[in-house]
């Protein structure tokens, strides 16, 4: 599975009525509601906001609404798109101008699904990986190198604390973990330990 690494927007134009689909990072359903209402305050012309969602470590966790449109013409074949693409913890909502020609429910269904599809070509993903929380505590004069040793396992540095040592917390592959530790460790001369926890 992939996730999507930062929102992506892409629009299509169908018998004049005008599709946009925006992709964005969730991690779990219950942040759709505002994001929909946040939509609908930024488009507040728009005849739909329609949501696809795709959620979980296996992409097991679906949502979507068809918001007015006919049962299962918007929402539905938008989640399939998802569920086809093998990303995960992404919402799309699909802002729908009427153009004044109605597409009937075949037309409706090909361009929801289009809007995913082409929201899917310009969205940036990345691997879903395991990752695990760090965090260790080590002597100013170390700092520079624990730096890099962080550098060297592709950590993410969320806080660093400077008190009569410097304690350092984040997130990296869980499969660095060992890494870490041994380079801490060989730093140290064994005398600090990284404290890990799985996300």
């Amino acid at each position: 599975m992939r996730i999507l690494k930062a929102r992506a927007e892409a629009e299509i134009e169908v018998r004049k009525s005008r599709f946009i689909a925006i992709a964005l990072p969730i991690t779990d359903l219950g942040e759709i509601k505002a994001l929909v209402a946040e939509a609908r305050l930024q488009h507040p012309g728009a005849n739909h906001v329609v949501h696809a969602a795709v959620v979980g470590p296996d992409g097991q966790q679906l949502s979507y609404s068809d918001d007015k449109e006919p049962k299962n013409t918007a929402g539905r074949p938008a989640v399939e798109v998802l569920k086809g693409s093998g990303i995960t913890d992404i919402l799309v909502l699909i802002i729908r101008y009427f153009g004044g020609t109605l597409l009937g429910t075949g037309g409706l269904v090909k361009a929801y699904g289009e809007s995913v599809k082409e929201v899917l070509k310009v969205a940036k993903t990345e691997e879903l990986i395991e990752k695990s929380a760090f965090s260790l505590t080590i002597p100013y004069n170390l700092y520079d190198l624990t730096k890099i040793a962080l550098s060297d396992v592709d950590s993410a540095i969320e806080t660093e604390e400077f008190t009569t040592d410097v304690t350092i917390t984040g997130t990296l592959p869980s499969s660095n973990a060992d890494p870490l530790q041994r380079a801490i460790a060989h730093l140290t001369n064994g005398s600090v330990s990284v404290v890990f926890t799985t996300l």
